[in-house]
């Protein structure tokens, strides 16, 4: 067994254990694999040890790797994403993680629509408001959702968030805070919003506990990346 499936089969026993101690179905949760910088050959580990759901950042990284590795596989865009690129985000991925502006949602949509389908998207919240990181305000999220709503070829499947970098204790209040906004949000507007993409590699753990149905691990799996 290679070290990666090695990886796989701890992040996914610990998931497992995640939901376990709070209630949870451990089938609620969806691990996305996180191959941004990762070559071909490393992804092609993960697949032969029975993983199909990965995540990649650039959209040119991730054409050139689908390309590589074939079909069968699903794909998530989990980084931010240039609206110029949105034609080439709907061709490639199935879920886009990161929505937190208008243009670039209308942009989304204009694409599905000449694609003839409908893209499943998250809308990404920033709820520390920390400059550095994309996402609107969790103020600002039921009118950006309302917006969405009515875009034709776009379904908004859930939240998405990138708390600050901190322990996974101190991390915890900031999935909390998320899932009850996802819960208003869901009263208020009547939309299912199943998914909550939050967790990586150093806090999967607590964000599963706090309600993840997608968590986004990368070097956990994979190993440290090149000059981090």
């Amino acid at each position: 067994m290679s070290l990666i499936a090695q990886n796989l089969e701890v992040v996914k026993k610990r998931i497992i254990e995640a939901a376990q101690r709070t209630g949870r179905d451990p089938a609620q949760v969806r691990l996305v694999a996180v191959s941004k910088t990762v070559d071909a050959d490393r992804v092609r580990q993960a697949v032969a040890a029975g993983h199909r759901l990965f995540g990649e950042n650039y959209v040119q990284e991730a054409r050139a790797k689908m390309a590589a590795l074939g079909p069968g596989l699903t794909w998530h865009l989990v980084g931010s994403l240039q609206t110029k690129k949105a034609g080439a985000a709907v061709e490639l991925f199935d879920l886009i993680h990161a929505v937190d502006r208008l243009k670039l949602a209308r942009a989304l949509d204009q694409a599905a629509a000449r694609a003839g389908k409908v893209q499943e998207v998250l809308i990404q919240v920033n709820l520390a408001g920390e400059e550095t990181k994309s996402g609107v305000a969790p103020g600002e999220a039921p009118e950006l959702l309302r917006e969405l709503a009515r875009l034709p070829h776009l379904k908004v499947a859930g939240l998405m968030t990138m708390p600050p970098w901190l322990p996974p204790e101190e991390v915890r209040p900031y999935f909390r805070a998320l899932r009850e906004l996802r819960d208003r949000l869901r009263l208020e507007l009547g939309l299912p919003l199943a998914e909550l993409s939050m967790g990586m590699s150093g806090d999967y753990e607590v964000a599963v506990e706090e309600g993840a149905t997608l968590v986004r691990v990368g070097t956990a799996i994979f190993g440290e990346r090149p000059g981090a």
